[in-house]
């Protein structure tokens, strides 16, 4: 029996899987590959430089995401999206994240307060650069924080499994003319709420960042309904 203590690892190296799984969800959320587009396997293969079996195990991964959907005869293709799921996505992040920043400012302690410091920084960075993958991911790592320091690990394995739908809803938020505040603002709500140990400062700070995003997602979807 081995006594030899192993260091933890942090963070493992992403597997060809894994890399073209990001890959796909990013083109799927910035609009690279629209709404009922079909998926055909060969020129993906070929563009990614992959095997069918990898785009495969991709296009079902995404399709538990609710990203890609199979049309008996026509095959995958990109899936759509309405406003009554964008309402009842919102509808779930507002009960988990509710309390999980609830229960983070409850725990707050020097190790949660420097990871969300650290993961703010970068969501700060983010927001004033280009890429939305890369915005979209900070944004991820920074409600991760939150969650992993409530201790709400199942909650978050939810919000994971709707990850892709809930940067798509992000895309069509951020890319809006039609808001009142800059997104980054009610981060650094949320951030203030959360360190300063407030558990109803942290939820109100949830609730006015969640009911901008759905004020205007609903808008937007009501204009595209419109033919706008």
């Amino acid at each position: 029996m081995t006594t030899a203590k192993l260091a933890k690892i942090d963070h493992q190296p992403a597997t060809l899987r894994d890399m073209v799984q990001d890959r796909m969800r990013e083109a799927i959320v910035e609009g690279v590959f629209q709404p009922g587009e079909r998926l055909v396997e060969r020129p993906l293969c070929e563009q990614l430089g992959v095997s069918r079996t990898v785009i495969r195990e991709t296009i079902r991964y995404l399709e538990a995401e609710g990203l890609v959907e199979i049309l008996p005869g026509h095959g995958p293709i990109v899936a759509s999206m309405s406003w009554d799921d964008a309402r009842q996505i919102y509808d779930i992040r507002r009960l988990l994240e509710t309390a999980a920043a609830e229960q983070c400012a409850r725990n707050i302690d020097e190790d949660i307060t420097r990871k969300l410091g650290a993961a703010l920084k970068r969501l700060q960075k983010e927001s004033k650069g280009k890429t939305r993958g890369a915005l979209f991911r900070a944004t991820s790592d920074f409600y991760q924080v939150v969650f992993h320091g409530a201790g709400h690990h199942i909650a978050w394995e939810v919000v994971q499994r709707l990850n892709g739908r809930i940067s798509r809803l992000r895309m069509l938020t951020l890319t809006s003319a039609d808001r009142t505040r800059p997104g980054i603002s009610y981060m650094e709500d949320i951030f203030s709420a959360v360190v300063s140990g407030d558990p109803a400062a942290a939820r109100l700070a949830i609730q006015h960042h969640l009911d901008e995003a759905t004020s205007v997602a609903e808008r937007v979807f009501a204009s595209q309904d419109n033919g706008q």
